[in-house]
This record gives C-alpha cells, structure tokens and sequence, in this order.
C-alpha cells in the first residue's frame, strides 16, 4: 500500500512537472521568438554591410568571429575586465561550483583543470547542499522559538498564562506548547518576506555600482540566488569599482544570504507541493471508491446477502444486540461468515429450539413444581435438561 502510494506520488509529480515545462515553452517561446528573428535580421543586415564595406568575404569575417567566441569562452572581452584565474576571481569561480550556480563566465581550459574541477565539485556541492539543509534547520528553529515567544506573550496577555512564568491554571497550556512547532505556510511566508528583502537591498546596490536597471537587478539577484546562473548578467567583473573591496565583500554576503533563503524557500514549497499532491491523490482515490462501490452495489442489488433476511417474529433485546455486533456489520457488506459468527448471532434461536426438543423427548412441556425447584434441577434446556429432568422425577419418586 505503502510503495503503491509513493509510485502514485511520484508518476502524477513527472506528469505535473511534465505539463508545467510544456507550458512554460509554450510561454517563453512566445514572449522570445520574435525577438530572436528580429536580432538575427538586424545582425544580418550589419553583417552584409560591414562586408560591403569594408571589401571583406562573408567566410573571412565569419572565421575571425569564431575566433573571437572562442577567445570569449577563455575569458576574453572586448572591454577591460578583471583577471579570471588570479585568486580572487578563482575564489569567486570555486563559490559558483560549490554553490551550484555556475554563471559560466569562468570554466576552466586546461584537462587538468577540468578534471580536478569533476572531484572538487562533487565534494563541495555535496557539503554545500548539507550546510543549506542545516542552515534551514536552524532558521525553521529560530522561527519556531519567535513565534512561540509571541504565542505565549499573547496567552500571557489574555490571562491563561501566568505573568511571573510559575504553574498556574495554565499549565495545560503550557505544556500544549512543549512540542510546538510552526506551520509549514508561515514559515514559507517569512522565507518569501526575507528574500525579498535580501534582493532588494541587493539590487539597490548593484544598479549604481554595475549600471544595471534596478529591474535587470532583481532578475540577476533570482537568477543568482535560486542557483540558476544563465551568466549572462555576473556581479563583480570589472577591473576597478569605487570601495572595491567593500563591494566584493557585500556581494559575497548578498550572495550567500540569498541562495540560503531561496534554497530553504524552495524546500518549504517542495513540501507544500507534495501536501497538495496526496491531496489530489485522496480526491482520486475517493472518487474511484464511490464508483467502485457503485458498480458493486449495481451487481449485487438482486443477490440475497446472508443476515439481510431476518425473522418476522418478536426478536428479543438479547438478540437485537447481538445482530448490533460487527459479524451483523460483516454480513451486510456481503462477506461470508463463520460458524462461531453464525452461532454467537442465533444463539437465542438455538436456545428456544433445544427447549422445544426438551419438550418434544419428555412428551409434554414441563410444569414446574415446587419439589423440582427444592432439588435444584431446573432452568436448563437441550440435553443437560433432560438429564436434570430425568434426576429430578427420581428424587420426587423416592
């Protein structure tokens, strides 16, 4: 049931994430497509009037600018940029590896880099990915501990929680609150709250610094924090900046806040993701019941169950809390009973039916006189009574 339910899970997951990649090309493509046409256009047009120009062949220039795009992959700009691999911006690249942002500004060349880069980042982003998981852990406990505080303040306030903190008639109360823990969507609204705040303040740093649109910051600083990279727009690349080193420092600490927050923001809503799932799966589950039970209910609707037929006579208390018992729940779901059900269910029957055989062996039904209630042999029935019977007309005789 257990890994029935958890493939469930996880095929009705690939097929939403499925759909959503779907929509989302079906989105980007387009929003970007005509954009795209259109550069491609304006870029042929220069292309055919540089060479017009300049008296050039179309194979000439394409073979310098392929020259020049593999200059770009090395590190080469046409603008004067920092140094790629002296320490600080190999310092900067190992973040992006152990991050898991990888903006692609800086790869590495050689084989032996790229080799050591294989072993380097499957540690690194192994211990990051764990240092994110108990970075989470402890924000989840910070936020915990505030919003407790906050709970009792306001019991305090209302009177159930005494002012100097002794046990009083809110001990039950406070112990209500030992295991207390915050709901999953608070927690996810502080996480939206603070990286929100983290982007802010650091898009308002770097539109003045870069000379980035306040707009081209913000999707610089998700692009960054949510371990995306595109590298298309990389902080902290120029040769020189004013408070160069204050910069650099300020865009480590935004950077690591922020991937921080929104890799806990996205566990947060992986799990809200997941509670909406088994709720979509209980909705299926309970509609397939209902006509499940239907199409039983269609099939069976001329079938006599046993226990549906009962007796018209006068049925006695005894026997209407027997038929109340869970072998009367069994019978009426039509599932075949025991012989212990049958007989725990028809006891009182049976009773009156070894009375009636009593009766039918002595010839008669019985009076009871006053000797044979003297004696003691009375007040049973089926074999037992007749033996009592028979003992009690020898002792009468003597």
């Amino acid at each position: 049931g257990r890994l029935n339910a958890d493939n469930a899970r996880f095929l009705l997951l690939a097929v939403l994430i499925v759909l959503y990649m779907l929509c989302g090309a079906a989105v980007f493509s387009a929003i970007e497509l005509p954009t795209e046409r259109e550069a491609k256009e304006r870029w042929e047009e220069r292309l055919e009037n540089f060479t017009r120009r300049h008296n050039l062949s179309r194979a000439e220039l394409r073979r310098f600018l392929r020259e020049y795009e593999e200059a770009s992959v090395a590190g080469i700009r046409v603008d004067d940029i920092r140094p790629r691999w002296d320490f600080t911006g190999a310092f900067y690249f190992v973040g992006t590896v152990v991050s898991t942002i990888g903006f692609g500004m800086t790869t590495p060349a050689t084989v032996g880099g790229k080799i050591f880069l294989i072993f380097y980042g499957l540690i690194g982003c192994a211990g990051t990915i764990l240092f994110f998981n108990l970075f989470l852990e402890r924000l989840i406990t910070v936020i915990a501990y505030v919003m407790k505080s906050c709970h009792e303040r306001q019991l305090r306030r209302k009177g159930v929680l005494p002012q100097n903190g002794r046990r009083g008639s809110g001990t039950s109360e406070v112990d209500s609150l030992a295991g207390w823990k915050p709901s999953v969507y608070y927690v996810m609204l502080i996480l939206c709250v603070a990286s929100l705040i983290i982007s802010c303040c650091a898009s308002a740093m770097y539109t003045p610094i870069e000379g980035w649109s306040y707009f081209d910051s913000l999707y610089f600083c998700f692009v960054a924090f949510s371990t995306i990279g595109f590298g298309d727009l990389v902080s902290s690349q120029n040769v020189r900046y004013d408070s160069q080193g204050l910069y650099r420092f300020g865009n480590f600490i935004f950077i690591l806040m922020g991937v921080c927050c929104i890799y806990s923001l996205f566990n947060v809503i992986s799990i809200v993701i997941k509670q909406s799932i088994n709720w979509i799966l209980k909705k299926l589950a309970c509609k397939c019941c209902h006509r499940c039970q239907r199409r039983l209910f269609r099939s069976r609707r001329n079938v006599v169950m046993p226990g549906n037929v009962r007796s018209r006579r006068n049925i006695s208390i005894e026997t209407d809390v027997v038929n109340e018992s869970d072998t009367d729940g069994r019978r009426l779901s039509g599932e075949m009973i025991s012989m212990k059900d049958f007989l725990a269910s028809n006891k009182v029957s049976l009773a009156i039916m070894q009375k009636q055989l009593s009766e039918s062996a002595n010839g008669y039904p019985r009076q009871m006189s006053s000797n044979s209630k003297q004696n003691g042999f009375s007040g049973g029935v089926g074999a037992l009574a007749i033996m009592n019977n028979r003992l009690a007309e020898t002792s009468v005789d003597r």
